[in-house]
């Protein structure tokens, strides 16, 4: 990881698992870091986290609940009022898999806002200070479930029969979907932008229990046991490097190397044909547009 003095990053979901270790790494870098969370008793405990293992680190915390657009609204609100550029955008936050649908306040099935709509509106309200960046890139964390995703068009909201884990799917099939055409609308219009992605493999982490409760998810994780899977700092690896290595491609994606993508050092890794869809992509990123309200250049 290059140096990142004098650069700024946000990161979502940066309070534990993959996006603390994330923020941890950016800190350490000499990033100033935005740590993104839905608590300010758990934004205090991970900026104190990262104080203790990088003293002098520039980090702060601002709240930010993704199941609510007018909390993404307010973040974005608070970041542009400081005219400072935004360097790295990582939209990392997410769920998995509520055993039961949910509907956010904004009306949309929970996952899909969570883990893809609101982050569209995200980058959409800090695209100006991404643009006023030297060299801005956003990476967009996914999983190895966007292989198993379609874009429903006609029930993008799950909402009959409701399956958690293919909702799940779809939402970070859409996300792969967004970053590639992320990428072709700023080679298109001149943004400047870099737009990446990445998947943790299967890392030891609480977004399992945190969605859906010691269920059986939780207990299949847990037997999987360290053979298997990988620690979130591992799991972050990948992300990492998508979010900094300088020789990280535009819409490269990029995940573990070993054990079909489980685990293991950073590799590139494998895009699923539906993530590759151009028709769907432009498709979905103007229904995307209308349902968040994200207004994008033209």
């Amino acid at each position: 990881m290059p140096p990142l003095a004098g650069r700024r990053a946000l990161v979502t979901g940066a309070t534990q698992g993959i996006g603390f270790e994330v923020a941890l790494a950016l800190a350490g870098a000499g990033a100033e870091v935005v740590l993104a969370g839905r608590a300010r008793a758990d934004l205090d405990a991970a900026l104190a986290a990262i104080a203790r293992r990088h003293p002098g680190a520039r980090t702060s915390g601002e709240l930010l609940d993704l199941a609510r657009l007018a909390s993404v609204r307010s973040l974005a609100d608070r970041l542009c009022a400081d005219p400072r550029p935004l360097d790295l955008l990582v939209n990392n936050a997410g769920i998995i898999a509520p055993r039961s649908r949910r509907l956010t306040e904004d009306g949309y099935e929970a996952q899909f806002q969570v883990n893809y709509l609101a982050h569209v509106v995200l980058t959409a309200l800090l695209l100006p200070l991404l643009r006023a960046a030297d060299a801005p890139r956003v990476t967009h964390v996914s999983s190895l479930a966007h292989r198993f995703g379609r874009i429903t068009f006609d029930d993008l909201q799950s909402a009959a029969p409701y399956r958690p884990f293919l909702a799940y799917a779809q939402s970070k099939l859409a996300t792969l979907l967004f970053a590639c055409e992320l990428q072709r609308r700023s080679d298109a219009l001149g943004w400047g932008l870099v737009s990446t992605a990445a998947h943790p493999g299967i890392a030891r982490t609480n977004l399992v229990e945190n969605s859906r409760g010691r269920d059986g998810l939780y207990l299949a994780k847990r037997a999987l046991g360290t053979w298997f899977t990988q620690s979130a700092g591992a799991g972050a690896l990948p992300v990492i490097y998508a979010a900094t290595a300088p020789d990280a491609l535009p819409m490269g994606y990029y995940g573990p190397a070993h054990l079909f993508e489980l685990k293991g050092p950073v590799a590139a890794a494998r895009l699923a044909g539906r993530a590759r869809n151009l028709a769907d992509a432009r498709r979905l990123w103007e229904i995307s547009s209308l349902l968040g309200n994200a207004q994008f250049p033209e």
